[in-house]
C-alpha cells in the first residue's frame, strides 16, 4: 500500500501543512525580505554577518516551501470513519503485546508521531500491522528481539 510517489496524511495533517506552507510564503518572507533590506542599508554586505545569515534564512524558507509543495502534490488523504476489516493508513489499531493493551495510528510517515501514538506505515511495526486483520497476531524484530503484538480491535 506504501507508494513513495504518494504521500499520506490525514484530513488534520493536510491542514497543518497548507498552514504551514502559507505562512512561510507570507510572514516570513516578508520578515525575511525587511532583515535584508535593513542589514543591505548598513553598507558591506561581505562583512555584515546579519545579512549573510537572513540570506541563509531565505534558502531554508524556500527550501521548506518547495518541500511542502512537493508532499502537498503527492499527497493522498486518508479519510477517518471507513468500515476496515484489515488495518490500513488512517487505521485507528488497539493490540496486544505481552499482556498490555496499546493503541496505535496508523498514519503516513511525515504524521508520524510517537507521543500522540501515531506510527508510520513505513515502521516496522507499522509495516507489520498492514492488512492484517482483528485476531491475527504478527511479529516485529526489534533491537530488543522479536516481539508479537495481537490485533484486538481495529477502529
Amino acid at each position: 500500500m506504501t507508494n513513495h510517489d504518494s504521500e499520506y496524511f490525514s484530513e488534520e495533517g493536510i491542514k497543518k501543512l497548507k498552514e504551514e506552507l502559507e505562512s512561510l510564503k507570507t510572514k516570513t518572507r516578508r520578515d525575511i525580505a525587511d532583515r535584508l533590506g535593513l542589514n543591505k542599508s548598513l553598507g558591506d554586505l561581505s562583512e555584515n554577518s546579519e545579512y549573510q545569515e537572513a540570506k541563509e534564512a531565505q534558502v531554508l524558507n524556500e527550501s521548506r516551501i518547495s518541500e511542502l509543495e512537493d508532499d502537498l502534490r503527492r499527497a493522498v488523504v486518508v479519510k477517518k470513519g471507513a468500515v476496515r476489516d484489515s488495518v490500513e493508513i488512517g487505521s485507528k489499531v488497539i493490540v496486544e503485546r505481552s499482556g498490555e493493551k496499546l493503541e496505535f495510528n496508523i498514519v503516513g510517515f511525515n504524521e508520524a508521531s510517537p507521543e500522540e501514538n501515531k506510527i508510520s506505515s513505513e515502521s516496522p511495526l507499522g509495516t507489520a500491522l498492514l492488512r492484517h486483520k482483528k485476531g491475527e497476531s504478527v511479529i516485529v524484530a526489534t533491537p530488543k528481539g522479536k516481539i508479537e503484538y495481537k490485533i484486538l480491535e481495529i477502529k
